[in-house]
């Protein structure tokens, strides 16, 4: 008997450019469609998927809020990062020509970053909540007037024909990922490369708190890559979501927690994983 293929769950459907960091990340898993983040969350907790594929910020569009707001909650560990590029078509019906095209269908974001050959076309957009959903609805209509912007991969699964390609204004557009895992999978420190360690933390109520709580890092040479705060419905700092260059069992990481301890409360490690080679590419052309 054949064992079933272990399952990746996303937020959107077949062919939105989350199905397609699941692919290129892991090609033998099976991807699982979720209507929203808050359900690829809890299909990985119920046991539906063994993994889920988040986006968390685009270099265009900026961090996606929702994320940051379940994760404290999920009890989900990230294992992982992927940088996808995001790399948007100009899909259409079969048989159809440029000047056919009236309407372009795509996602919120997705029209904005395409806005040259929109106006080039003089296309009305028309906002999806989803790219691949954009896809799905004009293959549906059958109608050669309605375009859409998505990945070549909605072109494949759907049956569009891809009348261009790479017509994202930026060629940098590209988007993290976290793969998040119901248990934590912490690199070995025998590993060569950056690892990447999480932490979600409050802060005491004294004088300068987070500034102390970042002396910590700065004085065991702990380069923190990332820190985004998120406000509680009394618009208060209510928690802090960090990304630190270091493994967790490195003394100068322990020494650097022990001091944050002093000015921070409810600590949560969210996981710890290898560096995406991205970074590592950065690193050299800032260099």
């Amino acid at each position: 008997m054949t064992s079933q293929p272990k399952k990746i769950a996303f937020q959107g459907m077949l062919g939105a450019f989350s199905d397609l960091a699941c692919r290129t990340v892991f090609p033998n898993m099976e991807t699982l469609p979720c209507a929203s983040f808050e359900d690829a969350f809890k299909a990985v907790q119920d046991g539906q998927a063994h993994l889920a594929m988040i986006p968390v910020d685009n270099s265009i569009a900026g961090r996606v809020a929702d994320v940051h707001h379940l994760l404290p909650e999920s009890n989900l560990f990230i294992i992982g990062e992927h940088f996808q590029p995001v790399e948007h078509a100009l899909l259409a019906i079969k048989g159809t020509q440029k000047e056919d095209l009236k309407f372009i269908h795509s996602h919120i974001h997705a029209l904005p970053q395409c806005r040259k050959v929109i106006k080039r076309m003089n296309l009305t957009p028309r906002v999806h909540a989803d790219t691949a959903g954009a896809a799905a609805e004009i293959a549906e209509r059958n109608n050669k007037e309605h375009g859409a912007i998505a990945s070549k991969l909605a072109a494949e699964i759907y049956g569009l024909d891809i009348l261009e390609d790479n017509i994202q204004d930026a060629e940098h557009n590209t988007t993290r990922f976290l793969i998040l895992s119901p248990e934590p999978e912490i690199p070995d420190t025998a590993d060569k490369g950056t690892v990447i360690t999480s932490l979600i933390f409050s802060v005491r109520n004294i004088p300068a708190a987070l500034y102390k709580c970042m002396g910590g890092f700065a004085t065991n040479g702990i380069n923190m890559t990332k820190l985004e705060s998120y406000v509680n419905q009394n618009f208060q700092a209510a928690q802090f979501y960090c990304d630190l260059e270091g493994h967790p069992e490195e003394e100068r990481f322990k020494l650097a927690l022990e001091e944050l301890g002093f000015y921070a409360k409810d600590v949560k490690f969210v996981g710890s994983y290898k560096a995406h080679e991205s970074r590592s590419k950065e690193k050299k052309e800032y260099s």
